[in-house]
């Protein structure tokens, strides 16, 4: 996916993603691709929220796709908007090279201990 994080604290993820390679077949950015720069962004904001004896997992993810990205790269933003003990959630923000919002997408992760090895 070429995924590449620029900055990450518990309250705010940066990263950015190429287009070329995570297209659908119309040459379009395709929207699993979207949501996986999305989910990844969140869950790393969630696992530096939860701490170093905790996990993050997904549990539920959603995305709303504004326009089309053809080249260059998406950039995307995650805000934490809730930092529990159990759940976080991210709010992110993918935008084109022009400063253009790409996506929308929310974020959930349950926040779990780390099982015994």
């Amino acid at each position: 996916m070429g995924v590449e994080y620029l900055e990450a604290s518990p309250e705010r993820v940066v990263g950015r993603m190429p287009v070329k390679g995570n297209t659908q077949p119309y040459g379009l950015l395709h929207g699993g691709a979207s949501c996986v720069l999305a989910e990844s962004l969140g869950s790393v904001g969630a696992a530096l929220h939860a701490g170093p004896d905790r996990i993050a997992v997904g549990i539920e993810i959603s995305a709303t796709h504004h326009r089309s990205a053809t080249e260059g790269w998406v950039t995307g933003t995650a805000t934490r908007t809730h930092g529990g003990r159990t759940l976080a959630t991210y709010d992110i923000v993918l935008t084109d090279e022009k400063d253009r919002r790409v996506c929308t997408a929310r974020l959930t992760c349950m926040l779990r201990d780390k099982p015994a090895n």
